[in-house]
């Protein structure tokens, strides 16, 4: 019999504890509690059991106590109640998890039993050393026109998707994870509404999306601890898929709602807000989190993450925003008046880059991104003077041949490619051969 038939259960064993040290609650407020008994035992991240089942983490230690801060509500929670320590948080996935749906702490939540892989994780690791690491790999088909062409994708790369709320963003990440190559897909839906993860699920991603990935979600109710544990356990598990030398695609929706559950940690500890409301600690938690994914050593496998920025107002200069795009390998905007017009993906070509360009394209592929980048730039400056009436057809050719094109390039972006990138290229380069300027 293989001997992984035993593997859960060897790894239920191996998390028994046969004694557990006790401390006693002497403070309680409605972002923390202080606990005293545990100072000499517990370390930060810790899991600590209070009375009723409430669990907490501890956030802080200090010479006279703990900071623990609860999971849930600590109504009723009264001076002298027990804290039990439990000590670091482990998750334990595995290949079984495929397919299901889990909450931060590695439990399910799709209404099925889900036992524990073979060997428990934390769930802060430190990134492959960066001298060991591969560069970036092949290009990856999408399934997409824009991405099969002018915004490539390739293995291992780390791009983000920039957009405010109701632009697309969500059936963007859906139709990137039916359609990108990879052997395995690992979705973080951190701080969703509870009705959207349901509608993700079930008509967003579908079956056939779920049947190759792993979810793991906390909904918007949850705590600051809870939203901030599902991007580390969402990267956890992407890189236990990692470390068996499979291909990873990781999706996070999103990482500003990591940040802004890890605001709310730092602020209960008493680290004071700087960067419009953000920590300075802001800056390392959501760097450390980007920096696990990308290419793995020899022996690994990658993991190529897309990962979702909520930017209000389309600011792109806000403190996650910033952070985020000196740690990334390429972003992408989604822009609200292409959305309003109706075009999806409500990708803006101009303001979005791939850094995986030129390497990514061949000469000739890269002449025509070049071309298309060149076109929609002169539309782009022309749109208002053809909307006020004040453009005369004569002026300049290459602004007269990016009026001609801007339709056509307009659908193009928002084409499929079931064909892949060679397809994709080639309709493209039928598309602006008549009206080449060199």
């Amino acid at each position: 019999m293989p001997q992984d038939v035993f593997d859960p259960l060897v790894a239920r064993i191996q998390q028994i504890r046969p004694s557990f040290s006790v401390g006693q609650v002497i403070e309680v407020s409605a972002n923390a509690l202080r606990v005293i008994g545990l100072n000499r035992v517990a370390a930060l991240g810790d899991v600590v059991t209070l009375e009723d089942g409430l669990q907490g983490e501890v956030v802080k230690v200090e010479p006279a106590g703990c900071l623990v801060m609860a999971e849930g509500s600590a109504a009723g929670l009264r001076l002298g109640a027990r804290a039990t320590h439990l000590g670091p948080r482990l998750i334990a996935p595995g290949k079984h998890w495929i397919g299901r749906v889990v909450d931060p702490n590695g439990a399910p939540i799709d209404g099925r039993p889900l036992f524990p892989g073979p060997k428990p994780r934390p769930l802060c690791a430190a990134p492959p050393p960066p001298t060991e690491r591969r560069g970036l790999g092949r290009r990856l088909d999408t399934g997409l026109a824009a991405f099969d062409t002018v915004l490539p994708i390739v293995q291992g790369q780390r791009i983000g998707l920039f957009a405010g709320s109701g632009v697309g963003k969500s059936q963007l990440l859906s139709r990137l994870a039916r359609g990108v190559t990879a052997d395995v897909v690992v979705i973080g839906l951190i701080g969703e509404r509870g009705r959207e993860v349901r509608d993700f699920l079930e008509d967003t991603l579908g079956p056939d999306g779920l049947a190759r990935s792993v979810v793991v979600a906390a909904t918007s109710d949850r705590s600051a601890l809870t939203r901030a544990r599902a991007a580390q356990t969402m990267m956890t598990v992407a890189e236990y898929f990692r470390d068996q030398g499979a291909h990873v695609l990781m999706l996070a929706d999103s990482i500003t709602r990591f940040a802004e559950a890890q605001r709310e940690v730092a602020t209960a500890t008493g680290e004071p807000a700087s960067l419009r409301g953000f920590p300075p600690s802001m800056a390392q938690q959501v760097m450390s989190l980007c920096e696990r994914a990308g290419p793995g050593a020899h022996g690994q496998g990658d993991i190529t993450a897309i990962l979702s920025v909520l930017v209000a107002g389309s600011d792109m200069e806000e403190p996650v925003a910033d952070v985020m795009r000196g740690v990334l390998d390429g972003h992408v905007v989604l822009d609200r008046k292409i959305a309003e017009r109706g075009r999806y993906p409500a990708v803006n070509l101009l303001r979005s880059v791939s850094r995986s360009l030129p390497a990514a394209a061949s000469e000739e592929e890269n002449h025509l991104i070049a071309l298309v980048r060149r076109y929609l730039g002169a539309y782009d400056k022309t749109e208002l003077m053809l909307q006020a009436g004040l453009y005369a057809e004569g002026n300049d050719p290459v602004t007269d041949t990016a009026v001609r094109l801007w339709p056509a390039l307009d659908a193009f972006l928002a084409s499929e490619s079931p064909g892949g990138a060679v397809t994709a290229f080639a309709s493209l380069q039928k598309l602006l051969e008549p009206e080449t300027i060199t």
